[in-house]
Parts: structure tokens; C-alpha cells; sequence
């Protein structure tokens, strides 16, 4: 790595806040016991909210934004990391208050970091990034609560986006069978390639529904929040479980009691910020052997540096599909 190294440095200005290709040295960086090499990051929905503004994610200014990275350690004073080694981070408040992904180089805590699994290329890595790391967290929620293949069908809100297309190729692959939701009926074909058996449409889901519905899934996928989740929750068998990782249309959640008591039906909240590291680590080893590269392959695209902002408006608009992977050198 040379003295300097670009990055993607995001400001507050008098209109709002401004993003901009910096030259920083590693003096610029925050601190940290490693430093790591970066290669790829990735744009996920809480980056768009970050580089739009759209929501107060950003605590810490100026901040270099991207809540993922990987890349190579090459310095480190943490006694589980040494030169070399290959690393992803996901989260920790890092693109929030810590200096982020969307750079050449990073300096962040050693408890921080996962191995990067062998099979998965860091290109791969960021493919998958938070949304696909939180998808398969979701997943092994489900395991968790008893919801196998056989259970019953899993319906997947927000099936298009980032979480969405990554849960549909896992579930598909592990056996289960997926109904996808999605308000882009364009993507009916790209969702049937991912392994989705049966696609509706996201007004079944996200209007004024009832408190208990006709029981339609075993269990769910949800990254969208309000009333989609309250209608998922309400048509969800006895017995069934739901995942609870973002919230697309709200953080409300207009919802009864009644599919509780009346079903057992059981609500997980899926945290991946926080997550401590066993399950980060499990869900990367699951992610290496229960993911299908081909199609993950298939939902993604590679964007350099200076085209992220450019994007972040478009993921929170929904118009973005599947996966972009941030080449940082690009």
C-alpha cells in the first residue's frame, strides 16, 4: 500500500452533506489495532440511508461511510490477527461513528473481524455483505425455532432487494419452498432463476389487513417492517416463526396479539450490527457451503468508488436489484 490511499469522504455542508474521493494518509484514520487492506465493500440499504440522508444514520463527521469491507490485515496488535490474514467486517457502528468500508485502507478493533471463509472470494464476500450475512442469520432463526423444509412454504418480503435475493437462494438451496413478494413484477423471472417457487405481489402484503389471517406459511423472511410484517405475522401457521431484519416500509408494526396466542407463532428479531462473533463466524461458514455462488453471481453487478453515491438514492428507491459490490480500487 502506498503512503496515500483514496477514499469516499462524506461532509456536512450548509445544503445538507456531500460526498467526495478524498486522498488520505493512515495518520487520517481512526483508531483501531488493525489495519486492514481493503478491496470491496458493498452498498447496502442503511448505506443509502447514510449517503442520501434520508435518515440520521451518520453520528461521527466528517465520516467515510460503507458498513462492510474486506480486505487484508497489515498491521495488527490484536492477538487473533496477524499480517496476512483475510477479513470481513459487518457493522459495529463502522460507516456510523467509526470510519467505513468505502477506502483503500481501515483501522478498526480486532473484535471486529471475521475470517473470511475458504470458498468465498472477497468479491464474493461483499456480494454477500450485511445483506446476505443478515439473510443467512435469518435463516438459521428459522432452523432455530424447528422450521425445516417440510414445515411448510416461507414467504420473503422485499424479495428483489439485497436481503430478499439472498434468502430466496438459500432457502431454495437448503429445500425449502419460497413465495417471494415483491413489488416488481418485471422481477418475476430473476426471482423464479433465484429459486423462488411462486411470486406475489407486495399490495397482498403491505395494506390494512386483518388481525388473523388465513394461514398460508410456515414461516418468513421480512425486511420490510409495518404492515407487511403485521399481514405476514397474521397469515402465518400455527406453530410458525417470522424474521424480522429491516424496515423498507416502516418501523411500525400495527399488529395484534392474537397470532401469539391463538398460533404460538414466534417473532425473531435478527440483529447483524451487533451480533457477537460466534454467530457471525457460523453464519459465514453456513453462507460458504449453503449458498449458491452461480446465482449469487447471477444478482450481482461491480461499481467503482466514484459511482456509489450515485446509487445509494436508487437502493432506497427500491429501483436497485440484488447486489453491488464496491471495488474500491476500480
Amino acid at each position: 500500500m502506498s503512503d496515500t490511499f483514496r477514499a469516499l469522504q462524506l461532509s456536512k455542508t450548509d445544503d445538507g452533506q456531500a460526498a467526495n474521493i478524498v486522498e488520505l494518509t493512515e495518520n487520517d484514520l481512526m483508531d483501531g489495532d488493525v489495519t486492514v487492506e481493503v478491496t470491496h465493500s458493498t452498498i447496502n440499504y442503511k448505506d443509502g440511508l447514510a449517503l442520501t440522508g434520508a435518515a440520521p444514520v451518520v453520528r461521527t463527521w466528517p465520516i467515510i461511510p460503507g458498513i462492510d469491507f474486506v480486505g487484508t490485515v497489515t498491521k495488527s496488535e490484536h492477538g487473533s490477527w496477524k499480517e496476512g490474514d483475510k477479513v470481513i467486517l459487518n457493522g459495529w457502528g463502522v460507516g456510523e461513528t467509526h470510519f467505513g468500508g468505502y477506502s483503500q485502507c481501515a483501522r478498526v478493533k480486532g473484535d471486529w473481524l471475521v475470517a473470511l471463509p475458504d470458498g468465498i472470494s472477497p468479491e464474493r464476500a461483499m456480494a454477500i455483505g450485511t445483506a446476505g450475512y443478515t439473510s443467512m442469520l435469518c435463516v438459521r432463526g428459522l432452523e432455530r425455532q424447528g422450521i425445516m423444509p417440510d414445515s411448510g412454504d416461507i414467504v420473503v418480503t422485499g424479495a428483489a432487494g439485497g436481503v430478499g435475493s439472498v434468502a430466496i437462494a438459500l432457502l431454495a438451496k437448503l429445500g425449502y419452498r419460497v413465495i417471494a413478494s415483491t413489488g416488481r413484477a418485471s422481477e418475476a423471472n430473476y426471482l423464479k432463476g433465484l429459486g423462488a417457487a411462486e411470486i406475489i405481489d407486495r399490495d397482498e402484503l403491505s395494506g390494512e389487513g386483518r388481525p388473523l389471517g388465513k394461514e398460508r406459511w410456515a414461516g418468513a423472511v421480512d425486511a420490510v417492517g409495518s404492515k407487511t410484517l403485521a399481514n405476514v405475522i397474521a397469515q402465518t401457521k400455527y406453530g410458525g416463526a417470522v424474521t424480522a431484519c429491516g424496515l423498507a416500509q416502516g418501523p411500525d408494526l400495527p399488529s395484534s396479539v392474537m397470532p401469539f396466542i391463538l398460533r404460538g407463532v414466534q417473532l425473531i428479531g435478527i440483529d447483524s450490527v451487533m451480533a457477537p462473533i460466534e454467530k457471525r463466524q457460523d453464519a459465514w461458514n453456513r453462507l460458504a457451503t449453503d449458498l449458491d455462488m452461480a446465482k449469487l453471481d447471477a444478482m450481482t453487478e461491480t461499481v467503482g468508488l466514484s459511482d456509489v453515491a450515485e446509487i445509494a438514492p436508487k437502493i432506497l428507491a427500491g429501483q436497485v436489484r440484488g447486489r453491488v459490490v464496491v471495488d474500491v480500487n476500480a
